[in-house]
């Protein structure tokens, strides 16, 4: 991979990933775009999905982590395309969904997401995958967009998606109730 450049290195040192977790996360999601099912398009997509912490028997990083990290977990996904378009998946949804299921993560639960394209320029997740991602990151994390050559940007989630609407914006269900019965709404949800 060729070197970042020193605005996009100095951005992820600032959300605290190290130069072994960048290139290990750029590694990843390259290797996972090989493992790409796009036979209509022919648009490979490779995603990797760094944790915040360790999650059972799936780590990647053997490596001990940077002092200003904890150690993680790896999880990457591929796109999956459907002869039926919008059955397809996108490489993110797929990465964050394994990660869910394998690894049990949850909102907060990750520290950097990694994106790999075949083509020249950097292309950054869909609407629908920057919305999944949402759900399990701060607006604060970083994804990092790597293009064909290997050279990436990075982009905070809040600046992919301005104005989010996540699960920190949704009043619990018992609040929910007690505002529709301020209201005198009977209407009740079951």
């Amino acid at each position: 991979m060729p070197p970042a450049t020193p605005d996009e290195e100095a951005k992820l040192t600032a959300y605290g990933l190290s130069a072994a977790e960048i290139n290990t996360l750029g590694t990843e999601c390259i290797n996972a775009k090989t493992r790409a099912y796009c036979p209509y398009s022919h648009f490979r997509v490779g995603c990797a999905i760094l944790t915040k912490t360790p999650f059972p028997s799936t780590s990647l990083l053997s490596s001990p982590p940077s002092p200003s990290s904890t150690t993680t977990t790896l999880f990457t996904g591929a796109n999956v395309e459907n002869a039926a378009y919008p059955v397809g998946t996108c490489a993110e949804r797929a990465a964050l969904s394994t990660a869910v299921t394998q690894g049990g993560i949850r909102h907060g639960d990750v520290r950097a997401i990694g994106v790999a394209v075949d083509i020249k320029e950097t292309c950054s997740p869909c609407g629908m995958c920057r919305q999944f991602i949402r759900e399990f990151c701060e607006g604060v994390c970083p994804v990092v967009m790597w293009d064909g050559e290997g050279v990436y940007v990075v982009r905070r989630v809040e600046e992919l998606l301005p104005l989010s609407f996540g699960p920190n914006v949704l009043p619990k269900p018992e609040e929910l109730d007690a505002i529709r019965e301020e209201r005198g709404d009977k209407a009740t949800v079951d």
